[in-house]
């Protein structure tokens, strides 16, 4: 059995559009006045086919539609999309289909028309539950207006998931507390809860640069609110099953699991990412980041990605630790040990375990609550 057997087998799309650029925000989005849906469907039905005929036999377990916006992609696209993926692929029995949106983009028609294309999950981008952190996000709607579109997922699909930014400017752990019992009230079965991060090439990073940037939390504030989160999450029935990630039972998101236990995942659009294995070889795939760069690609060169990068075993060992170790399964040794061909040192294990940061469970580890803040160094000291 190939090794990706152990995760699983996802398809990401990725649809790179936007109705503004948040500030915060380094994913690969654009804004664009004119969108030509007729030339993505084109791009994208050419690359599921090369895709299909690649990872001919496969189960496919999960389709996610990131960005971007997807929300704003037309329904008839992302059936046209499905259609076509569900006719190359044998899907899993439990096939999830994700679709992430953000509240202005939602309406009661459209959400209907994604729900008859096939799409399953909705993941949706509120990112607060207060006007003015809203605004200085640079979001383009209301509380109220997320609440409206929340009901109109609601009522579309049985799984919907929505994220929120903690740690924000000004923000006092009271007030995250109160706007997180707001959101498990709202919630329905899955949250995605992230610490606001300053990254490079950001606006948010360039007004951090210049000192611009004020009343962000300082670091004891930020843990602080980690743990509260993790607390109250697994208090109301949704614990943490990966760091930033929380569901009830059985309502983890599968495609993202596919990453974190270090399945194989085709990546298909500008920026996107996968890992695939071919005649028992781990291969690195990724795509230009320009829109119109990587459709013109498809068009002359007949795929859509840069050359492929092997991965070195020792160098899948590595990614596989690092995802993993992100969930409360944690790690799996015997995997690890195949992959690597070494083990990982036991007298570095046994201290961490010793300092209460990893908990060990027959053959798999997983980061203790008082672990996971400090992952970063629980991963150099078993990499040391």
């Amino acid at each position: 059995m190939d090794d990706w057997q152990n995760g699983g087998f996802g398809l990401y799309l990725h649809w790179p559009f936007c109705q503004s650029k948040c500030p915060y925000c380094d994913f690969n989005s654009h804004v664009s006045a004119q969108i030509d849906q007729q030339a993505w469907a084109r791009a994208y039905l050419a690359e599921i086919d090369r895709v299909a005929e690649e990872t001919k036999g496969r189960l496919l377990n999960t389709v996610f539609f990131g960005g971007g916006t997807p929300s704003l992609m037309e329904p008839d696209l992302v059936a046209a999309l499905l259609e076509r993926i569900k006719s190359r692929w044998t899907c899993a029995n439990d096939f999830e289909v994700t679709l992430e949106a953000n509240p202005g983009s939602v309406e009661a028609a459209r959400f209907r028309g994604f729900a008859d294309a096939g799409v399953n999950r909705i993941s949706m981008g509120i990112q607060a539950l207060n006007d003015e952190d809203l605004r200085r996000l640079g979001r383009l709607h209301s509380v109220s207006e997320a609440r409206a579109a929340f009901d109109i997922a609601r009522a579309q699909f049985d799984r919907v998931s929505f994220d929120l930014i903690y740690a924000r400017q000004f923000q006092s752990l009271q007030a995250w507390e109160a706007e997180l019992q707001a959101a498990l009230a709202l919630a329905v079965d899955h949250l995605s809860l992230y610490q606001l991060t300053v990254e490079p090439g950001t606006a948010f990073g360039a007004r951090h640069a210049k000192g611009g940037l004020k009343g962000l939390p300082d670091d004891d504030v930020s843990a602080d609110m980690y743990l509260l989160t993790q607390d109250i999450c697994a208090a109301h029935g949704m614990p943490a099953y990966e760091v930033s990630n929380h569901a009830r039972p059985d309502a983890q998101s599968r495609h993202n699991l596919i990453y974190w236990r270090y399945g194989d995942y085709a990546g298909i659009g500008p920026g996107a990412h996968g890992r695939l294995t071919q005649n028992g070889n781990r291969v690195a795939t990724h795509t230009p980041l320009t829109p119109q760069t990587w459709l013109e690609q498809v068009a002359q060169a007949g795929h859509g990605e840069h050359p492929r990068e092997g991965i070195p075993a020792q160098e899948q060992a590595m990614e596989y630790l690092m995802m993993s170790l992100r969930l409360s399964e944690g790690t799996d040794l015997a995997r690890y040990n195949t992959m690597a061909g070494a083990a990982l040192p036991q007298a570095q294990i046994e201290d961490l375990v010793d300092q209460g940061l990893l908990a060990r469970h027959g053959t798999r580890i997983m980061a203790t609550q008082t672990g996971r803040p400090v992952l970063n160094g629980l991963l150099r000291a078993l990499m040391s």
